[in-house]
């Protein structure tokens, strides 16, 4: 059976822990002493194969020196360089020349369905620029169709007009209106029919141009999310260049056509009608210092300000329970312990752990971003839907990593939903999607190469039994049982040729079952023993994995059975259960997302993302500014 390891998963609980905590033990030796020198005994049975010759390494640092310098990177963020625009070519589209003659001379062509191969003698010194995929289906396109599309009798047409149109809302998909302008020749102009010629025939290739990266942005995004980070992995989404201008060339319903290329989800939907509200909006009347931090007993002037917050968003529970002190307090600047249980009521209804201190999370839920920055987390949420499938799919599972929660939906609700723990920003967990596979009980942990290298190996090299005393199992690349004591684990630098995994057991890193959707980041859901986790608002704290405070009602989940029927399972020891339906998993980072009855939330970008993706954007439109 093939165990699947991970690249990125969890640590050990003693790992996890002591990073979380911040605790410095004395030495490595002394961290895996206590993660490893007790804990499960374990005596491998049947004979070992001995481990393979040491291949001759140069190690960052010699055997026996400590050899800490060897390590297993992370994935890095780039500098995103867009496509520059290339001038497109018509000289294949240019008649051949032609002896003149007098008739000739005295030719005037008229911008008709047939004069178009007349017509292009206007393209010989236009300069139009054009993403390289774009110019090219555009010359192959005229090529093979020599027609026009956007002009008749000498004028834009009314499936121009309605491009025009679409193109000019382009700011209401958080799209940037100028990478879509296009001149629109007057309807009446003195000037010569040789000049409304060429005019009309550089409007027609202008707009096909502007009209195909519409098209592409809206289906696949502006940016190529996989060229920023290795922590991006998306599918190309193909789009058909020549087919779409096709499309457009025998259909009225271009308005239809256009909108059709973008996501086609009510999240979608409700970010855009978001969007919408936010331009519309004033900017927030009352502001509050976000870094406030304020306990019982403390006084602050900003206070007053959360407090008047409090009271206009009053319900009837709230305001049962809570009212009279409101109304009583809502000027002090004094946080008087009468007021603790309305600062923790407010934080549970937010989803916080509610300890009553006023932090930044507190005012961010009660005082909310600036207009500015929520409008920057919609737009950067519509351009990342755009890189997802058009349909997400039913019933499928949602992880959104800022605000740290996994979804089951089916049939447009939310059956179940539970807090989640994500990657470290130092073991960030990937944004992608995949289908779920299967369900492993009681699993084996296959311990990542990143984790062999950067946070045992340093035990290893002075220590090479103490897996087979921790009860983790050590394979070749044959998969045959090799005694950790038997290798020498100072001889490989960061290319360890060997395996580890940890035996199911209540210590074990994954707990009682993992949810796997096969992917080359070596990602999934899973149980943890280190429950604590779940209680914190701030839940970046994995090696990378997913890990669920509710696996088991997951796993019914996706197994389509009940929870009862999970912990029978769970009764029987190591099993694998293979998911039957298709589900789509989402592994997905949005700081602005809407919850299922299309209010948008908004979460801190924990992985400052939005940024990085901001200047990505920025790039593309700095290299499309200079575009005619």
């Amino acid at each position: 059976m093939k165990i699947l390891g991970n690249k990125k998963t969890v640590l050990p609980i003693a790992i996890a822990a002591t990073l979380a905590f911040g605790q410095q033990p004395a030495s490595a030796q002394g961290l895996f002493d206590m993660l490893f020198g007790g804990g499960i005994r374990h005596n491998p049975q049947g004979e070992f194969p001995p481990p393979p010759k040491p291949r001759k390494v140069r190690p960052a640092a010699p055997a026996g020196e400590g050899g800490g310098s060897v390590r297993i990177s992370s994935p890095t963020y780039n500098t995103y360089r867009a496509d520059k625009l290339v001038r497109v070519d018509f000289k294949s589209l240019l008649p051949a020349p032609q002896p003149a003659t007098a008739q000739d001379a005295a030719f005037v062509p008229s911008v008709t369905g047939n004069s178009f191969r007349d017509a292009v003698a206007g393209l010989s010194d236009y300069e139009l620029f054009a993403e390289p995929d774009i110019a090219k289906a555009l010359v192959a396109y005229y090529s093979a169709n020599p027609d026009f599309i956007w002009v008749s009798d000498n004028a834009p047409n009314s499936r121009a007009q309605d491009a025009v149109r679409v193109l000019g809302e382009a700011a209401s998909y958080g799209l940037a209106p100028a990478d879509y302008s296009v001149d629109v020749p007057a309807t009446a102009t003195s000037a010569t029919p040789e000049e409304r010629t060429k005019e009309m025939v550089r409007f027609e290739m202008a707009l096909s141009a502007r009209v195909l990266r519409y098209a592409q942005d809206a289906q696949s995004g502006r940016v190529d999310p996989n060229r920023m980070t290795g922590y991006y992995d998306f599918p190309a989404k193909p789009f058909d260049l020549e087919g779409a201008l096709k499309t457009l060339a025998h259909t009225q319903e271009v308005r239809t056509y256009l909108e059709s290329r973008h996501p086609q989800n009510p999240e979608y939907q409700a970010l855009r009608v978001e969007l919408e509200a936010l331009e519309a909006s004033e900017e927030n009347e009352i502001v509050v210092d976000p870094k406030l931090l304020l306990k019982p007993g403390e006084s602050s002037p900003e206070l007053p300000k959360l407090l008047t917050l409090i009271s206009r968003n009053l319900d009837d529970e709230m305001g049962g329970n809570y009212g009279e002190v409101l109304a009583r307090l809502g000027k002090s600047e004094l946080y008087d312990p009468e007021l603790v249980p309305v600062i923790k009521a407010v934080q549970q209804r937010a989803g916080m752990k509610g300890d009553g201190v006023i932090g930044p999370r507190t005012v961010a839920s009660l005082a909310g971003a600036s207009k500015a920055d929520k409008i920057e987390k919609v737009k950067v949420a519509l351009e990342e839907l755009r890189w997802m499938p058009s349909d997400l799919g039913s019933p499928r599972v949602f992880i959104n990593q800022p605000a740290f929660t996994a979804s089951y939906i089916d049939n447009g609700e939310e059956k179940l939903k539970t807090r989640a723990v994500i990657g470290r920003v130092t073991n960030q967990t990937a944004f992608f999607y995949n289908q779920i596979k299967q369900v492993d009980f009681h699993p084996y942990w296959g311990v990542p190469q990143s984790i062999i290298v950067n946070e045992m190996l340093p035990r290893l090299r002075s220590d090479p039994g103490y897996l087979d005393r921790a009860g983790y199992e050590v394979t070749d690349s044959r998969g045959k049982r090799i005694p950790s004591a038997a290798v020498n684990w100072g001889a490989y630098g960061a290319n360890i040729p060997f395996s580890v995994r940890q035996q199911p057991s209540e210590a074990n890193a994954l707990g009682e079952l993992k949810i796997l959707f096969p992917n080359k980041h070596a990602i999934y859901m899973h149980d943890t023993p280190q429950k604590s986790f779940f209680a914190r608002d701030m839940r970046a704290l994995s090696h990378g994995c997913v890990r669920l405070q509710d696996p088991r009602g997951m796993a019914a989940a996706v197994l389509g059975t009940t929870v009862d029927d999970i912990a029978e399972k769970l009764k029987h020891g190591h099993s694998t259960e293979n998911v039957t339906r298709v589900i789509p998993v989402y592994v997905a980072y949005f700081t602005a997302w809407p919850d299922m009855s299309g209010k948008v939330e908004y979460f801190d970008d924990v992985y400052d993302r939005d940024s990085k993706l901001m200047q990505a954007l920025d790039a593309t439109e700095a290299v499309r500014t200079p575009s005619s």
